[in-house]
């Protein structure tokens, strides 16, 4: 009897361990369709944001839903500014465009013709990066507001964040009678 229950406990470790280790793993690398399905998700979004940014006048770039919120060209900014800022401090990717450069974007950049050129680079940019990753480097573990993950997630983060701020636009372009060009 006791010889049966040692066995039992022996495999009950051995189970409990190679479940533990199995989701370990599991969280630490990103699936093998992931590069694929955040292009085309990062993509999708892309797309509608610079539609978007296109169809908004320049006269509205200024504008504002209240005072201290941000306005319609700071939100495109800080849009790009952080497509560069997540690849750089937590991926370690290095970009034309140095972070004291898109560290002033936010206060200084509201000329709608200029917004939607960093906009769209900003975009080319995450995709070059990605198209030059495989899934297998982003197992690399990294750190996310204060947090050892994967670099997976922060591309997961970075198109999750532009998606907070797509719905934002789409909300300030129907408060100025914009109609998203997609929506047509």
């Amino acid at each position: 009897m006791m010889l049966r229950m040692r066995r039992v406990a022996v495999v009950f470790a051995a189970v409990t361990t190679f479940t533990i280790l199995s989701a370990l793993q599991a969280e630490a690398q990103a699936p093998d369709n992931f590069l694929v399905e955040f292009q085309g998700q990062f993509g999708s979004s892309a797309q509608k944001l610079v539609a978007l940014a296109e169809a908004m006048p320049a006269s509205k770039y200024d504008w504002s839903p209240d005072e201290g919120v941000a306005s319609v060209a700071r939100v495109y900014m800080h849009i790009a500014r952080y497509n560069y800022m997540y690849l750089h401090e937590n991926m370690g990717r290095v970009s034309s465009v140095h972070p004291d450069e898109y560290g002033r974007w936010e206060d200084e950049v509201s000329d709608k013709d200029q917004v939607v050129a960093i906009l769209q680079e900003s975009m080319q940019y995450v995709l070059d990066v990605v198209e030059a990753d495989d899934t297998d480097s982003l197992a690399q573990k990294t750190t996310l507001y204060g947090r050892e993950v994967g670099e997976w997630a922060v591309l997961l983060q970075l198109v999750t964040h532009m998606n907070e701020h797509l719905g934002q636009s789409i909300a300030y372009a129907r408060m100025n009678e914009v109609v998203p060009p997609w929506s047509n």
